[in-house]
């Protein structure tokens, strides 16, 4: 008798993390997204804070899930040792905007998988973006798409804020949410193979 393939469970309720899973040809058996408080610790850095929240999201969702590989991810957009936050309206957006005009900045993205017996595997990924500085215009009419609303950072590079990009260093996928090529070899490092 075969046995069947192992389940796979995207603890993120995010639709561009699915859509990138699905890139690679990998579909989710389950989403089942993990409500953790994402406020940073005391003198926490912005590269512990975004694996400790891909840890903590991966953790609730395996002990919900029966069994499985779980993987979750977070994303955090810093400026040197600050944190950005994931802007609730226009008004975070165009903060965060004025503070990345004509700037480099880091965005890190915190990778966990949990797999069925218990082991667990995690990776940060960091990619550098620095924007063209940005007239009224620019910022007005990013304002006005209301793309940045709920993204970390207070924009979406994979949508009107690519225009902004001057230069990018690292994983584009990691960015907008997910690195794949980091993802498969969690994956497939423990034991999630798919044919």
């Amino acid at each position: 008798m075969p046995q069947s393939p192992p389940r796979l469970v995207l603890a993120s309720a995010s639709p561009r993390r699915l859509d990138l899973l699905r890139q690679i040809g990998l579909e989710p058996d389950a989403v089942d997204a993990a409500e953790v408080d994402e406020t940073p610790l005391k003198d926490e850095t912005p590269r512990h804070l975004a694996l400790r929240l891909a840890r903590d999201k991966a953790e609730v969702v395996a002990a919900r899930q029966n069994g499985g590989f779980v993987l979750a991810a977070d994303t955090v957009v810093a400026l040197g040792r600050r944190v950005l936050p994931k802007a609730e309206g226009a008004d975070e957006v165009r903060k965060c905007l004025t503070l990345l005009s004509g700037r480099a900045h880091r965005v890190l993205t915190g990778l966990c998988v949990f797999a069925p017996d218990g082991r667990r595997a995690q990776r940060l990924v960091e990619s550098r973006v620095h924007f063209k500085r940005l007239t009224t215009n620019d910022l007005e009419a990013y304002l006005r798409s209301e793309e940045g609303v709920g993204k970390a950072g207070g924009y979406a590079i994979q949508g009107r804020a690519g225009a902004f990009v001057v230069e990018l260093q690292g994983s584009y996928s990691a960015i907008v949410g997910l690195p794949l090529y980091e993802a498969a070899n969690l994956l497939a490092g423990l034991g999630y193979l798919r044919s």
